[in-house]
Parts: C-alpha cells; sequence; structure tokens
C-alpha cells in the first residue's frame, strides 16, 4: 500500500492514496468488531403478557444493566425487570472503545470546569466507582479482556504540549499517577511521526472488551433474580398516579418506579429529548498484527491512548491485537439512529487515512471491521440522572464518550434518586443540577453541521473554525 502526498494537505499532514484507503477497506464486515464474537450468548426471550415488578428498567445497555444488578445487591426483595428494544450490547454499549478510567465526568479538565467546588468529592466518587467495577467482575466471574494498563493522551503538534503540562499538574494536585513524556519518551511507548509528547496516567484506568462487559453483566444480573426480556422495545408508558404503565408491543409492565437507562433513544420525555444529542461516532478494527507489525509500534504498554486534535482519534488493542481506531464524529439529522451512511465503506474512508497518517509504519495492515454508534452528548459533557412522573422515574444519561465505566457511576446515582436515599453525590452539583437545553431541529442539525465541519481542520487551519470552536466552549459546551 503506498502513501502519497494529496493536492492541498498542509505540510507533514500526508493522506494515504484513495485507492489504498478503498483497498484495506474492501474486505471489512460493515459491523462491530466487539459484537462479532463467539461469546455472544443467545437472546433471551421477549415479554408476551402483563406482568409487574417493584422496578422497571428501560434499557439493556450498561446503565440499565448496572442499575439492575446494583438494585438487587442493595435491596435483594426487590422485584425487578429489565426490557431490551434490540440485544443486549447490540446498541451504544457494545460499539464503545472500551477505554476506562475513574473520571465520572468527560475527564478531569472538564470536571474542574464544571463543578469546582465538588471535584474533590467527585474524585473520591470516581474512584469508589472504578473499584466497585473492578470488584464487581471478580465476584461474578466476569471475563471482559479487563487490562489495567493506563491511559494515555498523546499530543499531536508541538503547540499542544502546553495543554499537556496543564493537564499534567491538574492531574498531579488531585494525587494522580502521572508522568509527562517528551517526544522521544513517547516513541518508546508507542511509535508515530505525529506525536510530540504525552500525558500517561498509569493507574486506575485501562482497557476492556465492551460487548463481553455487558454479556457478563447481563449474565450476573440473572443470577440476582432480575427479569430480563430483549427484543422488547418501549412503546408508550402511562403515569397512573402511585403507578406507571409501560406498553411493549406484546406485554405490559406495571411498576413502582422506572429507571431509564436508553441513551438517545426516544422514550416519550420531550423534556430528555432537549437535553441530549445523539451524535455518531466511527470506529475501525484492523486485522490482527503479527508480532513483526507490533513490534514497528513499540506498543508494549497497551495503553488507551487519546489525542489531542480537537477531532481527536482513540485507539487501544484487544486481545487478539487488532487495533481499535475511533473518531469522526458526525451528527445526522434529528439524532438518525440508525444512518444510511454506517452501511457505506466511504463513510470511513477519511478515517482510515487518519489511521495511515497516524501509523505510516502500518500501511501493509488491512481492516476487519467497520461501525458507527450513538454517543449521548449533553452540554455539560458529564453524566446526569433527572427525575420525572413525581418521582416515579429517572432518566440517567449525558456520559458524552465516557460511559463505560461512569455507567456503573450513573445507575448508582439514579437509585439513590428514585428510592430517596440519602448518599454523597446527591448533595452535588452533578446530581443537582441538569445540563441545559439544546436548540431544537432545524437550529441542532444547522449548528452541529458547522460545528463538525469546523473541527475538521482546525487545528490546522484556524480562522473562523477556531473562532466557532471558541465561541461553542464559551457558551458552556465540551469540546
Amino acid at each position: 500500500m503506498e502513501a502519497m502526498i494529496l493536492k492541498g494537505e498542509p505540510t507533514g499532514q500526508a493522506q494515504v492514496n484513495p485507492l489504498g484507503v478503498e483497498e484495506a477497506l474492501a474486505h471489512a464486515r460493515l459491523f462491530p468488531y466487539w459484537l462479532d464474537s463467539q461469546a455472544a450468548p443467545t437472546p433471551l426471550p421477549p415479554l408476551e403478557r402483563p406482568t409487574r415488578a417493584d422496578l422497571l428498567v428501560v434499557g439493556g445497555g450498561f446503565t440499565g444493566l448496572w442499575a439492575a444488578i446494583q438494585a438487587k445487591e442493595q435491596m435483594p426483595e426487590l422485584d425487578v425487570v429489565l426490557i431490551e428494544a434490540g440485544r443486549i450490547a447490540f446498541g451504544a454499549s457494545g460499539r464503545a472503545g472500551g477505554i476506562i478510567s475513574t473520571s465520572v465526568m468527560h475527564g478531569l479538565p472538564n470536571a474542574v470546569r464544571l463543578f469546582p467546588k465538588d471535584i474533590e468529592a467527585l474524585e473520591r466518587l470516581g474512584q469508589a466507582n472504578l473499584d466497585g467495577f473492578e470488584e464487581t467482575l471478580k465476584r461474578y466471574g466476569i471475563d471482559a479482556d479487563i487490562e489495567w494498563n493506563g491511559e494515555m493522551t498523546v499530543a499531536v503538534d508541538d503547540a499542544h504540549l502546553a495543554h499537556l503540562r496543564d493537564d499534567y499538574e491538574l492531574h498531579r494536585r488531585y494525587g494522580h499517577d502521572v508522568v509527562l513524556l517528551d517526544r522521544e519518551q513517547t516513541a518508546a511507548q508507542i511509535s508515530s511521526p505525529l506525536f510530540a509528547g504525552a500525558l500517561w496516567s498509569r493507574h486506575r484506568s485501562g482497557i476492556v472488551h465492551p460487548a463481553k462487559l455487558a454479556w457478563g453483566l447481563r449474565r450476573a444480573a440473572l443470577s440476582l433474580g432480575v427479569r430480563v426480556y430483549e427484543n422488547t422495545p418501549l412503546r408508550r408508558f402511562v403515569d397512573l398516579g402511585s403507578l406507571v404503565e409501560a406498553h411493549t408491543p406484546d406485554g405490559r409492565i406495571t411498576a413502582r418506579r422506572v429507571l431509564f437507562g436508553t441513551g438517545t433513544a426516544k422514550v416519550g420525555l420531550p423534556d430528555i429529548n432537549r437535553r441530549v444529542l445523539a451524535v455518531r461516532d466511527h470506529v475501525l478494527a484492523t486485522e490482527p498484527l503479527t508480532a513483526e507489525q507490533l513490534g514497528r509500534l513499540g506498543w508494549a504498554g497497551r495503553q488507551g491512548i487519546y489525542d489531542t486534535r480537537t477531532q481527536l482519534n482513540y485507539f487501544r488493542l484487544t486481545k487478539s491485537n487488532n487495533i481499535i481506531f475511533g473518531g469522526l464524529v458526525d451528527y445526522h439529522f434529528d439524532g438518525n439512529p440508525n444512518p444510511a451512511q454506517d452501511e457505506q465503506r466511504e463513510t470511513y474512508h477519511r478515517l482510515a487515512a487518519a489511521f495511515y497518517r497516524t501509523f505510516p509504519q502500518l500501511a501493509d495492515v488491512k481492516f476487519s471491521h467497520a461501525w458507527g454508534g450513538p454517543i449521548d452528548y449533553c452540554s455539560r459533557g458529564s453524566v446526569f440522572a433527572k427525575p420525572y412522573l413525581g418521582g416515579k422515574a429517572v432518566f440517567v444519561a449525558g456520559y458524552t464518550g465516557f460511559g463505560v465505566a461512569a455507567s456503573r457511576f450513573g445507575a448508582f446515582m439514579g437509585l439513590n434518586m428514585l428510592f430517596d436515599r440519602d448518599s454523597p453525590e446527591r448533595q452535588l452539583d452533578i446530581a443537582r443540577k441538569s445540563p441545559s437545553y439544546i436548540p431544537p431541529e432545524p437550529f441542532r442539525w444547522i449548528a452541529a453541521r458547522i460545528t463538525f465541519h469546523a473541527f475538521d481542520g482546525a487545528d490546522a487551519e484556524g480562522g473562523w473554525k477556531r473562532a466557532w470552536i471558541k465561541g461553542i466552549k464559551a457558551l458552556g459546551f465540551p469540546m
């Protein structure tokens, strides 16, 4: 596979020949790598009759599964029902990159920006959440290919090093085990001509197989007595005063309390639709690297990695040494959950080109899978839990791409609200305040299209693109 510089490309930003990108993607399956697995369990039968429950959990992704498990662990007497519109893990949870950390926000800098007076408490809660996450996997014997090898942020330009230094000082201030690496030290960890330096957080973070995690949590929930129904979408719900009646295609559930963990799915709560924006992430998986190909990278630490571009890329290794390479976020009108573009190979050309710019030494590596997935973006970039129906229901969402581990905390916070229990996070603004409204269509589509266009090239071009992004940040939206 040969590389060539295309007309109009900034110096140092060589793209792969488009024919090379097409060849690399020619045999990629347009389906999530994580879900293309022998470990995928047989779907459980749908609900086909009326039933009652103390707690109904809507959504079988990470939030819903963690909510069901923690509810039964804390209150074993509860009769808990979980319904999932499709198959467990086949929504956003089985499409994630699978990088985990202690942050219950969108990283420490975002937490400090939004909740400066609560940051020490949030740090404690984040560490306790990750400890609980790890302990749960051990207790239920969940094998999710977890590796506690830290996470890195790599600077793709010398101009970004100042941001890394600021983040280094911030993480040190709050007790994180972090090291700041120069260009040579970064290359010793992972080799790329783009990386000018890195911030490596060495503990309390790592990588996980997200689908195996979800399937393991499903098994744990069933072992605790949770009744789980797959292929059971919520059609509508009715507030009966002291109860909520949820209707599915062939059944209904009458419940005392409901926890919605449906992310970007519309469930009949218009207020949520005004606070959550469904953006679309895109991800590639390479074919498994040989030992010789892996040696060209020098990625012995196997850290999960984010870069510092405005339109960032993230990447990590799998147990089989495939590289998962994600990014290229976009938005489709009205948050379309199944855009036709996800099934078109051309959608992934730019992401593949970014891969080869990052790792030109892997020009002979092809891709096995390519897929898209939803991210529940909210204005503050952190999970929130908000009560509805006079407190009988709580909606948990808004992880903005940081939900693999934070979903356990989100479910914990949602349950505490739903059962009106005293708990430390309920005294903090993360629980007391909700994210602001996002403009409705067509304004959100127009604004999103301009914003994502600004992301592309903002670092190299500046100008109006940089000014637009600064303006969006000034309004409080995390970029």
